[in-house]
């Protein structure tokens, strides 16, 4: 959810990419149809495995699995703790208190950049 959140709310900002530490390897259906319901696409989305790669690569990491990020990402610098409930096997309202929680965080991470974006603007 958090990568179709961003690739349509903050794509200025954000460019995002999303891995698991285990990957269904497919989109929940209700996943789908909750981005669908919100505006929001979820074409093009996969689920893919977390790498080594994609991590050293990243200039930030959300972290939603639950587990310290300590214990996943061994001296990373740039991990946000998210603290995000797996909406998989459960109703829609759940997905859907997923999304808006994201949504939110998503959002404030973006106007977060933004203004950071701006203020290194002034200051050149």
């Amino acid at each position: 959810m958090a990568e179709s959140i961003a690739r349509y709310d903050a794509t200025d900002v954000i460019e995002p990419s999303s891995a698991g530490l285990y990957p269904l390897g497919y989109i929940a259906e209700l996943t789908k149809q909750t981005l669908t319901k919100n505006g929001y696409f979820a074409n093009g989305l996969t689920s893919d495995a977390l790498t080594k790669e994609a991590v050293e690569a990243a200039d930030l990491i959300i972290n939603m699995t639950g587990i310290p990020s300590e214990e996943i990402f061994r001296g990373q610098k740039n991990v946000q703790e998210w603290l995000v409930e797996d909406p998989y096997g459960e109703d829609p309202e759940t997905y859907q208190r997923v999304l808006d929680g994201i949504q939110r965080r998503v959002n404030q991470l973006a106007l977060s950049l933004r203004k950071k974006r701006q203020s290194q603007k002034l200051a050149r």
